[in-house]
Formats: structure tokens, C-alpha cells, sequence
């Protein structure tokens, strides 16, 4: 009998900055990536463009936690300012996103984001009426995407 593969549940995960596992992200969205079609055609050639492969574009990261006090709590935010502050080039940062089993043990899928830095902070509204988490959103810019497993 065939040995059954199931797909990879996406609600155990980690991410790694620079190699350091940050836990406690909500959410974690790895936009797409596209490769533009370009369009071209010789005088000579048939009454019908040939498709050339242009640019590839690497979309952002949109990365969700719960805003805390603890010792690491204001780290990504300082990265934030870093940039804002036209620190880029030496702040870019390597992040794994790794999808771990059920048990939350085994990686079963890992995706590596080249050249990261963040380009947007948002903290959430703030409301006196509600009872929610208070979360922080920061989004990533990247110069390439990678399935590694």
C-alpha cells in the first residue's frame, strides 16, 4: 500500500532573523513572486508576439505579534527606526520563515527572504471598549524569495 502524504498545516511556525528564532508572530504572509512577460517580435518573425521573461518581483512579508514588554519587545521596532533614519544598507537582514509539523518539532518547510528590511510599522488601534490583543504589524521588503525544503 502507498504511504500517505497529507498536506502541511500552516498554524505552527517560526522566524528566524539573522539566525536568532523569534516566537509569538500571529501571522506571518509571504506575498507572491511574479516574473513579467515581455512582449517582443522581429520583422521577420510570425504575426504574433513571442513571450521573453522580464523582471522578477519578489513581493513583501507581512509579519503579526502581539505587541509585549519583554526584553526583546522593542527589537523589530528599532530595526524600523534604523532604516527610517536611512540605515538601510547595512541593516538588511537574512529572515527564515520555517512551517514545523503538528508537534511543532520537525521543519517541514522552510522559506529563506534575502535582503530584508522593513518598510512599514503599524501599530493597531487602541479603543477603550474592546478587549483585544493589542498588535503590532511590520511589513518587509526583500530582494528574493526561496523555498529551501
Amino acid at each position: 500500500m502507498a504511504t500517505r502524504i497529507d498536506p502541511i498545516r500552516n498554524f505552527r511556525f517560526q522566524l528566524e532573523i539573522d539566525s536568532v528564532t523569534r516566537a509569538g508572530f500571529s501571522d506571518v504572509a509571504i506575498a507572491e513572486t511574479t516574473i513579467d512577460a515581455v512582449d517582443y517580435r522581429e520583422g521577420t518573425d510570425p504575426p504574433h508576439f513571442r513571450k521573453l521573461s522580464g523582471l522578477t518581483k519578489y513581493g513583501n512579508i507581512t509579519l503579526k505579534a502581539g505587541v509585549t514588554s519583554g526584553a526583546n519587545a522593542l527589537e523589530l521596532f528599532k530595526w524600523h527606526a534604523d532604516v527610517a533614519a536611512g540605515r538601510v544598507s547595512e541593516r538588511r537582514r537574512t529572515v527564515a520563515i520555517s512551517v514545523l509539523d503538528e508537534s511543532g518539532k520537525t521543519e517541514m518547510a522552510r522559506f529563506t527572504v534575502s535582503e530584508a528590511w522593513p518598510v512599514k510599522y503599524d501599530p493597531s488601534d487602541l479603543s477603550g471598549k474592546g478587549n483585544e490583543v493589542f498588535i503590532e504589524m511590520f511589513e518587509l521588503v526583500n530582494e528574493g524569495i526561496e523555498r529551501t525544503k
